[in-house]
């Protein structure tokens, strides 16, 4: 019986604090569908020009929150159009659906853009560092080959429906997602005791942010809101947000395991993925940079 009232009591708890957020996620995702739909094509096609300022490009590029592009990082890669500092890069910056639970969740403008910057200038630095090492023992993709037709395979299709439904469609899936997170921690706390799961997380940096990381290699955007949920709500550090959400590229790690050949170049680039980013985070917060940077 204790069960499921705790049951009922993370519901009910989950339904209050997701229910504000649904206006301001619309409005969110509806901007986004819109800077999508007129600079999509635009970003891809300046990020296949890069050359060897692919990483800061990609980086740079990577962070805004565009439909699917690192799906299209996943496939110029694997058309050997772009470097794999350059792809990492991308990944790196992605954050998912991270900006917009931020901006809906009401956290503070300083805050969001310090998380961004960390998150774009690592990118940048890290990128350009995998390409310098992979042309020293000549193991990088050259850019002489081309794809005439790239293939969209993970996409997720945003200009197939109307700008509105498809912002709605969007914001739909990602309530949901933010629900479930929301229940299963509330339910968690219930049961276990907040000090509980945060002495767990807390008690290692390596710990808290290998977790993190390891989810964030789930290909899926729940694993965004999972993180930002968990950091938004004292349970994670900075350092260990960050961990996750380097390593989470959203759909293009799918993507990538689908189209690039062969498949132990698709693992490396997973690998260097998880551990650059899984170092990044422990450094983080054992540097104390979290809290001198306020986030």
């Amino acid at each position: 019986m204790a069960f499921f009232e705790s049951l009922l009591h993370a519901i009910l708890h989950a339904v209050e604090h997701t229910l504000p957020l649904v206006p301001f996620l619309y409005l969110t995702y509806l901007g986004m569908e819109l800077l999508e739909r007129r600079a999509g094509e635009k970003t891809e096609q300046a990020i296949a020009k890069a050359g060897k300022a692919g990483p800061v490009i990609g980086a740079l590029l990577g962070v805004l929150p565009q439909c699917g592009f690192s799906a299209a990082g996943a496939t110029f890669y694997a058309g050997r159009i772009i470097s794999t500092g350059t792809l990492l890069a991308i990944f790196w910056s992605t954050s998912d659906e991270m900006l917009p639970l931020l901006i809906s969740s009401g956290a503070p403008a300083g805050k969001i853009l310090t998380i961004l910057g960390v998150k774009v200038v690592f990118a940048m630095l890290a990128g350009l560092a995998v390409d310098a090492v992979a042309r020293l023992i000549h193991k990088d993709h050259g850019h002489e080959h081309h794809i005439g037709e790239m293939c969209r395979s993970g996409h997720c299709h945003c200009d197939d429906r109307s700008l509105w439904l498809a912002a709605l469609i969007h914001t739909a899936q990602i309530t949901f997602s933010v629900f479930a997170v929301s229940a299963a921690l509330n339910l968690t706390l219930e049961l276990l005791g907040e000090s509980v799961l945060t002495d767990l997380l807390g008690a290692s940096p390596v710990l808290s942010c290998l977790l993190s990381a390891l989810v964030g290699l789930i290909p899926n955007c729940a694993s965004s809101v999972a993180i930002t949920q968990l950091y938004l709500s004292g349970v994670l550090s900075a350092g260990a947000m960050l961990s996750g959400l380097l390593v989470g590229a959203g759909v293009g790690i799918l993507v990538l395991l689908r189209v690039n050949r062969p498949v132990k170049d698709s693992l490396r680039v997973i690998g260097l993925l998880f551990a650059v980013g899984l170092v990044f985070g422990v450094l983080f917060d054992i540097s104390g940079l979290g809290g001198v940077l306020g986030i």
